[in-house]
């Protein structure tokens, strides 16, 4: 297995300058990394540093809370694809999913997927908000919507991936999606026993110290 090729060099920090997401490029291409993942603003900028590098460019959108409208997902992904993502990752909208909404959060969901235009989409569960049977939901959900991965965490909220987490979800999608883990996985136990669980992406900040053999701090 080629850990490198699984993970997605995450940044998302409000905070992150021209310097930083040029960094992240340079990481990404000499760890060989699957692809950088950064907010829709930094995707043109992402893109151009990888340029004939092979890494993919990943764009969060709806990103960290999912509360947007559709309208606005659908535009800020087919934005992100026009200034060059080759993936999106969207926040599920989980208030409408908590409350059992589930026409709702389908038609937020295929919306994204069409404004993807065929590109890789992930959904992002946000799971330490959400009980099993809304994750299970969100699952089925997100497959029929047609999404290529289900995805456990923002790393903004209250808790990330959890091992449980991401056997349930791989249960349940099986064979219709894959499933990337991210939030807390700081290290190389942690990241295999995710994809021991059934994971085929990890994402995370911490994938040089991961490969090192090495623990990194940080949230993401």
């Amino acid at each position: 297995m080629n850990l490198a090729k699984s993970i997605d060099h995450t940044l998302l920090k409000p905070d992150a300058r021209n310097s930083d997401i040029e960094k992240l490029c340079r990481e990404a291409v000499t760890h060989g990394f699957f692809s950088v993942c950064v907010n829709s603003s930094r995707v043109k900028e992402a893109a151009a540093n990888l340029q004939g590098t092979g890494v993919a460019v990943v764009a969060v959108t709806g990103f960290p809370l999912g509360a947007m409208s559709t309208a606005a997902k659908a535009f800020e992904t087919s934005q992100a694809v026009a200034d060059g993502a080759t993936e999106i990752d969207t926040v599920i909208a989980i208030g409408h999913l908590k409350q059992g909404d589930n026409a709702y959060v389908l038609e937020d969901l295929k919306a994204v997927v069409a404004a993807a235009n065929g590109r890789t989409v992930k959904v992002i569960f946000e799971t330490c908000l959400l009980t099993d049977e809304e994750k299970i939901r969100a699952c089925k959900l997100s497959a029929e919507a047609g999404v290529a991965f289900v995805k456990t965490s923002t790393g903004f909220s209250s808790g990330g991936a959890t091992r449980d987490d991401v056997l349930l979800m791989h249960h349940t999608v099986a064979g219709r999606c894959q499933v990337k883990a991210s939030g807390g996985i700081r290290d190389r136990a942690t990241a295999l026993a995710m994809i021991e669980a059934g994971a085929t992406r990890l994402g995370t900040s911490s994938g040089a110290a991961i490969l090192a053999g090495e623990t990194a701090t940080g949230s993401y």
